[in-house]
């Protein structure tokens, strides 16, 4: 199991004030920066492209970037997250017509390469590609919209792909998106997840500033490691 990874969404963050948000969020013991990319096809809602993860690069922002493609065809805008300074990419197996070659391109351009799964979609796509991920991305809401709730059905599909990822005996991080809040992420943990996006929970917090993400981040941390034991 990989160490833990707490990976506040920026898109339920302050966009008006987007930087010091994310200097905030991870002054408070986040790990990652979640970066929902959406483009009004594969998904029916629109967010941000490369040009807002470049302005947090240039902001000063060294924490991982970890940019997940909800957008279709997803080849033609790797290499432009690449360039503007995503650490990890992870796409969707349905938004690419050759899965194992995005898989490729996203490692040629120096970045960490993950799939999304979506409720509804089968484990078995990982059968063929699952030793050249870093990372496979569990949805656990439909992907378009944040501040929805967790589909409990997602817990047994950790399990099972938590179990093909040890099998590999590869350093594959099990990261989990959709509903993750301090009162249900030690039972996400404990289904073998061990990166964990949230974005309402966090930036929702009452009082919305550092020292209310820092008490959601420490609690939420806290939870794993109990359920880790």
């Amino acid at each position: 199991m990989q160490p833990t990874v707490i990976a506040p969404s920026i898109l339920s963050a302050n966009f008006a004030k987007l930087g010091e948000e994310v200097d905030a969020v991870l002054a408070a013991g986040a790990d990652w920066v979640h970066f929902d990319v959406m483009d009004n096809h594969y998904v029916p809602n629109l967010t941000i492209g490369p040009l807002v993860c470049e302005a947090l690069r240039k902001h000063g922002v060294t924490a991982p970037i970890d940019v997940h493609l909800m957008v279709e065809p997803v080849d033609r805008i790797v290499p432009d997250f690449a360039k503007a300074g995503a650490s990890i990419i992870s796409f969707h197996p349905e938004a690419s017509a050759h899965v194992h070659r995005t898989v490729q391109l996203i490692k040629s351009h120096g970045c960490q390469a993950g799939l999304v799964l979506n409720p509804a979609t089968p484990i078995e796509v990982l059968d063929w590609v699952l030793e050249d991920l870093d990372l496979v991305l569990l949805m656990s809401v439909n992907p378009g919209f944040g501040g929805q709730s967790f589909i409990p059905s997602a817990l047994d599909k950790l399990r099972r792909v938590r179990e093909r990822i040890d099998r590999s005996g590869k350093p594959i991080r099990l990261e989990i998106d959709g509903g993750v809040k301090a009162d249900n992420i030690a039972e996400i943990a404990a289904a073998g997840a061990d990166t964990f996006v949230a974005g309402s929970a966090i930036f929702n917090a009452p009082g919305a500033n550092q020292q209310a993400y820092a008490d959601v981040v420490e609690r939420m941390k806290a939870a794993v490691q109990g359920a880790r034991g």
